[in-house]
């Protein structure tokens, strides 16, 4: 299969968010992350920020998650409530990015966009509680008794936003086609293994 799009989900302090940038770099092909939420806040006419807290505000609840996806494969998406208008906008702002040519998605259950299309790999990036502690310290200025609380909170969110858009599991192997350990490959290693894939060895 000839990849065209790299979907990237990943824990919170694996790296994966590095990794997708340092792939497309080496690939030579644009990295979608943050882009996608700015592109979806804009259509809405909302900030980034207001975004951030739609999605902080997205239940578990299974069965508003079936009614929710019923609305939107009926067309009815003005009657949703916001948290779901912004995944919509979000899904389209990656099926317009991928219309542009070959690309690395991150979060915003990219693969879920993309599943009509041909070409795509379906990465998840996990690493081990120590190996995340001392990123979310080192890297983003958590503090050290912060952070183990901090990453659980991240992934919770993550994986109830996954869950309700998708009614998959956000951490299920079954959903991926690559799965990678960034605290044993490092960051590089997985940069390798994912550009392998690519052509870019």
């Amino acid at each position: 299969m000839k990849i065209k799009y790299i979907t990237i989900e990943r824990e919170y302090g694996s790296g994966g968010t590095e990794i997708a940038e340092k792939v497309a770099e080496k690939c030579g092909i644009p990295c979608y992350g943050a882009e996608i939420m700015e592109k979806a806040a804009e259509k809405l006419h909302i900030s980034v920020e207001e975004a951030q807290r739609y999605e902080e505000k997205i239940t578990s609840s299974f069965l508003y998650s079936m009614f929710v996806m019923g609305q939107v494969q009926s067309g009815n998406i003005n009657s949703l409530p916001m948290e779901s208008k912004l995944y919509v906008e979000e899904h389209n702002a990656i099926c317009s990015f991928a219309k542009k040519g070959r690309g690395v998605f991150v979060g915003h259950c990219a693969s879920e966009a993309l599943k009509e299309e041909s070409g795509v790999l379906r990465v998840f990036i996990r690493a081990c509680s120590d190996f995340k502690r001392d990123r979310v310290v080192s890297e983003y200025g958590i503090p050290e008794k912060d952070a183990d609380v901090t990453c659980r909170r991240f992934d919770k969110k993550r994986s109830t936003y996954y869950t309700f858009n998708t009614s998959k599991k956000w951490d299920d192997a079954a959903n991926y086609d690559m799965v990678l350990d960034s605290s044993t490959l490092g960051i590089d290693g997985c940069v390798d293994a994912i550009a392998a894939l690519m052509g870019q060895a």
